[in-house]
């Protein structure tokens, strides 16, 4: 997926309110907004390279978006509005998950009061639910992890997605990690027990996991490799 504004390259300076973080380009400081709740664990370093989207919208109330931030000699991708448009894009493409027939749909309502990111409708077979986490946690080297908090949204997701599966569907979790640093998945059950536990019900009544590494450069995002999952 290319970035469809224009990048500019500056440094990271700090993150206040959660969706505000202040950083340099061209020696200015620049607010900028931040389109990522979660606790974007050990990657906020003072003076760590950004990427940052210059916003093409009047209306919008901050002209700027955080869209990546180097870590451990890679950049990041931390806007979690990109997953799903990424792995639709995948799909479609027939880059992934080639095998899986039929119409893609983007934000169908499903379980309880929930949408689901991509449904693959097919006629002819098994209607598929796929559901897409962004991840940005490396805490050990080669290892991705997720969630980097705790996430009530997430185990709502897994859940749903049992179920839909319990009723005969393919259900996905896909783990789309916006660094290509990375060789290994894992759950971080320190961090989110719930989710964890959670994690293995879903997997029990037949969702499937899978991860996928990216490259974030200036021009875009693009999935690299599935990686493997850690069981344990």
């Amino acid at each position: 997926m290319k970035f469809k504004e224009k990048i500019l390259e500056g440094f990271f300076l700090k993150r206040y309110k959660r969706f505000f973080v202040d950083v340099i380009i061209d020696g200015n400081i620049i607010t900028t907004y931040c389109p990522n709740t979660g606790s974007l664990k050990g990657m906020l370093s003072e003076k760590a390279r950004v990427l940052v989207a210059k916003v093409d919208n009047p209306k919008a109330k901050l002209k700027y978006r955080l869209e990546a931030i180097k870590h451990k000699g890679v950049y990041v991708g931390i806007n979690t509005s990109l997953p799903n448009g990424i792995i639709y894009e995948a799909i479609k493409e027939k880059k992934i998950l080639n095998h899986l027939q039929g119409e893609i749909k983007t934000e169908v309502k499903y379980g309880k009061n929930s949408r689901v990111d991509i449904f693959i409708d097919n006629p002819k077979g098994k209607n598929c639910f796929i559901e897409v986490k962004s991840v940005t946690l490396s805490r050990l080297n080669g290892l991705s992890e997720f969630p980097d908090a705790k996430t009530t949204r997430g185990s709502k997701h897994l859940i749903e997605l049992a179920e839909m599966s319990k009723q005969g569907n393919d259900c996905y979790l896909v783990y789309l990690i916006q660094r290509k640093d990375v060789e290994m998945f894992s759950i971080a059950k320190d961090i989110d027990e719930e989710y964890y536990k959670n994690s293995i019900i879903a997997k029990n009544n037949g969702v499937k996991f899978i991860a996928f590494s990216c490259e974030v450069s200036k021009k875009g995002i693009n999935v690299i490799q599935q990686i493997n999952i850690n069981e344990n």
